[in-house]
């Protein structure tokens, strides 16, 4: 017997009809989860890869993971690769498994371009693009078995529609917002946070227009940051930006939280001194019109968040099942940057998907 998602065939998809019920979500799942473990469902139940491999389902191929990182109770019962325990292959919503592509579609015209995210689907959407799909598919490791954190609940984000499908996300912290947990001290200045593009939509200027549409969302604001460290696709983003919109160059700022003066750097001078290496490493790009608009800029790459060297976390896999203090044990304090002459503490939940820990790097300023 195959499990699918029947909507999917008929054109309809999880954050079009998912209702922002999160608790009623988790139940769902939980009893699922337990039919499995008592054997109640059919033993020749299988979800069917895009490869035509066959993934059974049953207790041991499952896992519950956190969809926030600062509200640990409110989980997504995931379904893994028997070749990869380490990456997800479908979601269990409503009731059915929904392949990650599947979640990631629309079938809802109004849904294009940047859409500010509202909504529970829409927090399911961005959690699989940072980390399932980021976070483990499409991202450069120098540790195979390095996750990226979730979002917390209530992070403001904007999630990029194209064609029917979510391509990327970008994150912002908000000025008087907390800069991170255990400390008091709040953001001076809108900060452009976390961005990141699907790799098969890179080099169409996406990254420039998200990077404008922040620009314009706080055009009131004299000075906006750009979260430490800023990546060197983020530079390039940069540059191309600014040399179209030379206007912008007094307002960009890379900082470090909060963003007080003594902790901002201006994007445009880093991007003058970093432009001969830009240069010597690309060849073709002294000869590039960098003057377009971003969404026609052909050689922009994806501006993925950058982490911290220093901090480190074990992420501790969260299996089915397991009691509310079973999963604190998956919770470590880590490190975060000195503020105001303190050091800020930062506890961060985190998910590991195949039962094991793993280090992980965090961005201090988070």
């Amino acid at each position: 017997m195959e499990a699918e998602a029947a909507g999917a065939a008929a054109g309809t998809y999880p954050v079009d009809v998912l209702e922002d019920d999160p608790e009623g979500q988790q139940a769902a799942a939980l009893a699922y989860y337990a039919r499995l473990r008592q054997g109640a469902q059919p033993t020749t139940e299988a979800f069917s890869l895009p490869t035509g491999e066959q993934v059974k389902l049953a207790a041991s191929s499952v896992r519950f993971c956190p969809l926030h990182r600062d509200e640990p109770q409110h989980r997504l019962l995931v379904l893994l690769n028997p070749q990869d325990t380490k990456t997800v292959v479908a979601v269990y919503i409503k009731g059915s498994w929904w392949s990650t592509e599947d979640v990631l579609r629309t079938s809802d015209p109004a849904r294009e371009g940047l859409v500010k995210v509202q909504s529970f689907g829409e927090r399911i959407v961005l959690f699989i693009l940072n980390v399932i799909i980021f976070g483990r598919l499409e991202r450069k490791l120098d540790d195979d078995d390095m996750f990226f954190l979730p979002h917390s609940a209530k992070e403001q984000a904007k999630i990029l529609w194209r064609d029917g499908a979510a391509v990327g996300f970008y994150t912002t912290k908000m000025k008087g917002s907390l800069c991170g947990d255990g400390t008091g001290a709040c953001y001076l200045l809108p900060v452009f946070d976390t961005v990141f593009v699907r790799r098969r939509h890179r080099r169409q200027g996406l990254g420039v227009a998200m990077l404008q549409d922040f620009c314009e969302t706080f055009g009131e604001e004299e000075a906006l940051g750009i979260s430490w460290p800023v990546s060197p696709a983020m530079y390039q983003v940069c540059r191309k930006f600014l040399c179209a919109r030379p206007e912008e160059r007094g307002r960009l700022w890379e900082v470090e939280p909060p963003g007080a003066w003594g902790q901002r750097g201006s994007i445009w001078l880093k991007v003058q001194l970093r432009q001969p290496r830009l240069l010597n490493s690309r060849p073709g790009l002294a000869k590039e019109d960098v003057s377009s608009h971003g969404r026609n800029s052909r050689d922009e790459g994806a501006a993925e968040p950058p982490d911290g060297e220093s901090s480190k976390e074990l992420i501790s896999g969260d299996e089915p099942g397991r009691t509310k203090d079973d999963g604190a044990r998956g919770v470590q304090e880590v490190r975060g940057a000195e503020l105001d002459g303190q050091d800020a503490e930062r506890t961060a939940v985190a998910v590991g998907l195949a039962g094991g820990s793993w280090p992980k790097r965090v961005r201090p300023s988070s």
